[in-house]
């Protein structure tokens, strides 16, 4: 929950998923993010990193899981919940413009909607979603599912303007003049970063960017026989997997024009065609027509995710990590190949980007065509000096990072433009952060913070799942290899009983053992060791205090939690800790798996299981603001 930029309690979900309860476990992966159904399928999940399953043996899957549950009850499904549209306040405020249709700008007009205010989204594209539908290859994202989304959002009250582009159709200035209070720009970074190399003028040389934009907009875009993508991110993966459907999306139209024998019947003409077919991506396979990759980095230290690269991989992508481009090789115009010199090292030791090459090893890769996609850059040039906005060095828009503010009053900025490229997930977190700010700057003294709640449960008797330390991961369900052309998505997602056995491996690290005797029992720990021999991951242990070392930093602090700390001192002072007779339990957070035995054994019921939950404002709960300030 933490590790997710909109804080969703993945947990929650996943562990209601492994009981069948889908719809309540949708609206907790929908409440907090208005792009659930996209980040379903292609969010970078920042979230299973941070998975304490992980650290047992592998994290859960929640982004596939959040897939399965969009898939029942997200907008692009049969059965859609609507959580949000009974929420939106009756009142009219002001008027907001948001520049951008991607993530960070439609995240804030949901949330800004929400909170009654007018607001009107522009974008320059003649398609609303920004890089998702311009930069995302749809055998990733379909296109139906990105719709789907914006169109919920829209139905909040936004209203759109398409091929509206800020400095050609409209200025800042003109925003202000038509009563907008306040504007979000929220438009993504849509350049190539170009790559200054001798030949880099040849016809065969293109920008990364500007492939995904003609793929994903269903222009045709020629490209040769021997392709080399120039990167080691996701977007370099996408382009060398986009570039390996092109070629083969044009083969299959190729075939489609053979004519075959008449003397054929029908039935023999299908598997004529099929044997054709077969044969022929056989053939792509095995390089009749091939996809290289070239990054300076070495194959450990690529940005692109695994999941990404392996699918790569399978797909035929031959990979080349470690080399560097130096020149582009052409006869007459055109590119005959590309020279790469191995790449001995990429930062240096303060681990700044500076790469090192071993002379003497170039040499050169045939190909017809180079896709750089080495970074993306902005476009800056609608500024103007009337418009009082600075600019980074980076080509990034200079922002109060706590107000998302720009230095124009009144003019806030969100997405890649203010932090450059990102995750999706961390974008709709902007988005969110600037409806809030945007709020908070138009109601001025009238503005309150919205606090949020933290419920406590004492389980009676937790108990989890049966074997459910014993599950694997499940790998996501794919489409097989040679049904992968065009725009067919390559996940499927996981069937029901796939999603549910996968949950199950969920450790529920919302519950927690705590170790203390209550007022209402008034027990205290006898320290019989019980806990301690039922623990089945070693997570437990009875300590000697001879054998801990107290810095005078625990000793003065747990000195000034004294009158708290009464059942876990049992009347020794703080300073005589090191020297004093007894034994302190020790556990370690990282390994334990919640199964609860501990409190189960415990004689005199010292040891519980709760439960907590961040919740929306209740009278009888504590905020988590007092919660935190409490000893």
């Amino acid at each position: 929950m933490q590790a997710c930029p909109v804080h969703t309690q993945a947990g929650r979900y996943v562990s209601l998923i492994a009981e069948g309860r889908y719809e309540e476990a949708y609206r907790y992966a929908r409440t907090p993010n208005p792009f659930a159904s996209v980040c379903g399928r292609v969010c970078g999940h920042p979230c299973e990193p941070a998975c304490r399953r992980g650290k047992f043996d592998a994290p859960i899957s929640i982004r596939a899981l959040k897939r399965f549950l969009t898939e029942r009850h997200g907008p692009e499904s049969r059965n859609p919940v609507d959580v949000v549209s009974d929420k939106v306040q009756l009142v009219q405020r002001e008027k907001v413009a948001i520049i951008g249709s991607g993530p960070a700008g439609l995240s804030a007009a949901h949330d800004l909607a929400l909170l009654g205010y007018a607001v009107t989204v522009f974008d320059a594209a003649a398609v609303p979603g920004g890089m998702m539908h311009l930069g995302i290859p749809e055998y990733r994202l379909p296109r139906d599912v990105l719709q789907a989304q914006i169109r919920e959002i829209l139905e909040l009250g936004p209203e759109l303007k398409l091929n509206m582009r800020l400095g050609r159709d409209f200025s800042l200035a003109d925003l202000r003049q038509q009563g907008y209070k306040a504007v979000l720009m929220a438009f993504g970074l849509h350049r190539s970063r170009d790559l200054n190399l001798p030949g880099n003028d040849l016809d065969g040389v293109v920008k990364g960017i500007d492939f995904l934009l003609n793929v994903n907009l269903g222009y045709r875009f020629s490209i040769g026989k021997q392709v080399v993508v120039i990167g080691g991110g996701n977007v370099a993966i996408d382009v060398a997997r986009s570039a390996m459907r092109e070629q083969q999306q044009k083969l299959v139209t190729d075939i489609a024009g053979v004519v075959l024998p008449d003397e054929l019947t029908s039935s023999e003409q299908d598997v004529a065609m099929k044997e054709f077919l077969d044969v022929s991506r056989a053939a792509l396979r095995m390089g009749a027509r091939e996809v290289h990759l070239v990054c300076l980095e070495s194959r450990a230290e690529m940005p692109a995710s695994e999941e990404e690269i392996a699918e790569g991989l399978e797909e035929g992508i031959r990979m080349h990590p470690s080399l560097g481009p130096k020149q582009f090789v052409g006869k007459k115009g055109k590119l005959t190949g590309l020279e790469v010199i191995r790449c001995t090292s990429v930062f240096d030791e303060q681990r700044r980007f500076s790469p090192k090459f071993a002379e003497g090893t170039e040499h050169i890769i045939p190909c017809d065509t180079v896709i750089l996609a080495i970074g993306q850059a902005s476009d800056l040039s609608f500024l103007t000096p009337a418009d009082g906005i600075e600019a980074t060095r980076q080509g990034t828009l200079k922002i109060n990072p706590e107000t998302l503010m720009t230095t124009a009053p009144g003019i806030f900025a969100a997405g890649d433009i203010a932090f450059g490229p990102r995750l999706i997930i961390n974008a709709v977190a902007d988005g969110k952060k600037a409806a809030e700010q945007i709020d908070k700057y138009l109601r001025g003294a009238e503005w309150k913070e919205k606090s949020k709640y933290v419920r406590v449960t004492v389980l009676d008797h937790h108990q989890m799942a049966e074997h459910y330390d014993e599950y694997s991961r499940l790998p996501v369900p794919v489409i097989p290899l040679e049904r992968r052309t065009g725009v067919a998505e390559v996940e499927v997602g996981f069937t029901e009983a796939q999603a549910r056995a996968e949950a199950t491996r969920c450790l529920k690290c919302w519950i927690n053992t705590i170790f203390e005797g209550t007022e209402a029992s008034g027990s205290e720990c006898i320290l019989c060791g019980g806990c301690v021999d039922v623990c089945p991951e070693n997570c437990l242990r009875l300590v000697p205090l001879s054998q801990l070392a107290f810095t005078e930093e625990t000793k003065t602090r747990l000195a000034a939690e004294a009158d708290t700390r009464g059942f876990d001192l049992q009347h020794v002072a703080a300073q005589e800790l090191p020297a004093a007779e007894g034994s302190v339990m020790v556990k370690d957070e990282s390994v334990c798996i919640r199964c609860g035995l501990c409190a189960e054994r415990c004689p005199v019921h010292t040891i519980t299981m709760e439960a907590f939950e961040v919740v929306d404002h209740d009278p009888d709960l504590v905020s988590i603001e007092e919660l935190v300030l409490r000893p």
